[in-house]
């Protein structure tokens, strides 16, 4: 009896363990930029009001030129990006890529982290994932949660906006899906497509969902929302 207690414990422990984390005092650095069209300025700025409810320490740079500074990034928990497209310095790439590999965790949603730096297979190779295509544009569809610590209680919903096509590392742990049907594309018919994965990078975590066109969407959403922030704390440096 008491074997089966201590197990019941640790499995409410571990099931819980993502809310007992705090981002209080935590170092996160906010970096927005690359194409207008997804407003990485109001995503920024929605990210902004999150970190000072947690009473998270937190910068926010427009541009790449801080990942030029590798004994500054390490000194991050977390970075957020939202930088649709754009271009980074080899130096940059290098630096970002080492810091997450040593333990800084990234974040972000939709191009700002799924679509950035199209000519670097090593950022994408360390975001496990790129977007190719959203079909039809804008459209309705159904977003479904999968049976996951980042996802409990969360509901699954219907949105209008860019349902996202990607290619994507099989080494990923996908925790929200996506089907897509007949209505542009027959040959795609059926064919179910990540919204949200994590991963690990060496020693750094990785957080992402390809919900955020518009990033208001996080304010109609309140579950995508939910998400997103539980995944913040979960890819933050412990």
């Amino acid at each position: 009896m008491k074997k089966i207690i201590t197990v019941l414990v640790i499995l409410i422990i571990t099931q819980n363990f993502i809310y007992s984390q705090s981002m209080e005092d935590k170092n996160v650095l906010v970096v927005w930029g690359g194409w207008d069209g997804h407003q990485p300025e109001v995503f920024a700025n929605l990210v902004e009001k999150w970190l000072i409810s947690q009473k998270s320490n937190y910068k926010i740079y427009n541009g790449v030129e801080v990942y030029d500074n590798y004994e500054e990034l390490i000194k991050y928990d977390l970075i957020i990006q939202s930088i649709t497209m754009g271009e980074i310095s080899g130096k940059g790439a290098s630096n970002l890529i080492k810091a997450v590999s040593n333990g800084v965790g990234i974040a972000g949603a939709h191009g700002g982290l799924g679509d950035s730096f199209r000519n670097n297979p090593n950022y994408q190779f360390m975001i496990g994932g790129q977007w190719v295509s959203h079909p039809g544009g804008k459209v309705n569809f159904k977003v479904n949660f999968l049976d996951n610590e980042l996802t409990k209680g969360l509901n699954d919903f219907e949105i209008y906006s860019e349902q996202w096509y990607v290619h994507y590392d099989p080494n990923i742990e996908i925790i929200a899906n996506t089907t897509f049907t007949y209505d542009f594309f027959s040959w795609i018919d059926g064919v179910v497509m990540p919204v949200a994965w994590k991963k690990t990078f060496d020693k750094g975590k990785i957080f992402y969902t390809s919900i955020g066109h518009d990033p208001m969407e996080f304010e109609k959403h309140p579950d995508a929302w939910r998400l997103l922030t539980r995944g913040f704390t979960w890819a933050t440096r412990n």
